[in-house]
């Protein structure tokens, strides 16, 4: 059955120490869908069928290419499996979104925001005050923070258990970031007595991702850092832009010292790839310029 031929790949791919989670979700949705049209392979007119019943083009494309990357799996297993044309519901790899750059003063003022949030005499404005000042200060990924102990915070600073592909690192934090912690774990022990979650709201346990990029956009419309719905902006992943864009600016605007930099910056982002890193040269228009300018120098004939 194709639900089984699912759970076969999906395994296979969670051995490789990913997630899988958006994928896997929409495999055995398409898997369920293919059985109930008696189908024992995967067949390219029920894919398209299926696909056409997204709700946005982006999301046909999100779910063909899911399938389109299953169905060379089994392909090779079994030549019954169809193979499906590249590209037929538009590129696999969608751009990414602008990042949209913060000043210090933005994020103060979003932090300060937070502790207005309702119930006031909770835990939860607190722990969006410090959850949004540690993303800005540190660059983690929403999914990080959340995860976080109380235990993973020692001397050394943060240990972060949960990162992409399943891997950890141990993350420095300056004096004023390790200080601001210390001030909210004093906060969360008079509201929360046992859980060993680091940023937990009023239910005791750490608030889910969903809700948190909901209060932050809730948050920054309120201040008129985001535009009203139905159009998009300021995320909370442009915190974590923001940190690696003032990383790179702030770092001595030589292309060598740059370079090293942008290793250190890789590890400490948990970026698996630094191909990953340099993508954020393009929201530095100072390194950019310099880019620029040594291209010319090159093309001239100049010593760069």
């Amino acid at each position: 059955m194709l639900s089984d031929d699912v759970k076969r790949y999906v395994a296979m791919q969670r051995g490789f120490g990913l997630k899988f989670k958006g994928p896997g979700r929409i495999l055995q949705q398409f898997a369920r869908y293919a059985e109930e049209h008696g189908d024992q392979y995967v067949l390219t007119q029920r894919v398209f069928d299926w696909c056409r019943c997204a709700s946005s083009p982006t999301q046909a494309s999100t779910f063909f290419n899911a399938i389109r990357r299953l169905c060379i799996f089994l392909h090779a297993e079994d030549t019954r499996h169809e193979l499906l044309p590249v590209g037929a519901f538009g590129p696999s790899q969608l751009p990414r979104p602008t990042p949209h750059l913060l000043d210090s003063h933005h994020v103060r003022a979003i932090m300060e925001a937070a502790l207005e949030l309702s119930p006031k005499d909770s835990i939860s404005p607190h722990t969006y005050h410090h959850l949004f000042g540690l993303l800005a200060a540190t660059g983690l990924r929403i999914s990080e923070a959340l995860a976080l102990k109380c235990s993973d915070l020692d001397e050394d600073g943060l240990v972060i258990r949960s990162g992409k592909f399943g891997k950890s690192r141990l993350l420095p934090i300056h004096p004023t970031t390790r200080r601001a912690l210390d001030r909210y774990l004093a906060i969360r022990d008079k509201f929360v007595a046992h859980d060993d979650d680091l940023f937990v709201v009023t239910t005791g346990r750490s608030p889910d991702q969903s809700t948190v990029c909901r209060v932050f956009v809730l948050l920054a419309r309120e201040l008129g850092l985001r535009p009203p719905s139905p159009m998009r902006g300021l995320r909370l992943h442009d915190l974590r832009h923001t940190f690696a864009v003032r990383s790179l600016e702030s770092c001595v605007h030589d292309r060598h010292v740059v370079a090293n930099h942008m290793l250190a910056l890789s590890t400490y982002l948990g970026h698996v790839n630094v191909t990953s890193t340099y993508w954020y040269l393009e929201a530095t228009p100072v390194l950019m310029n310099q880019i620029a300018e040594a291209s010319e120098h090159l093309f001239w004939g100049e010593t760069s």
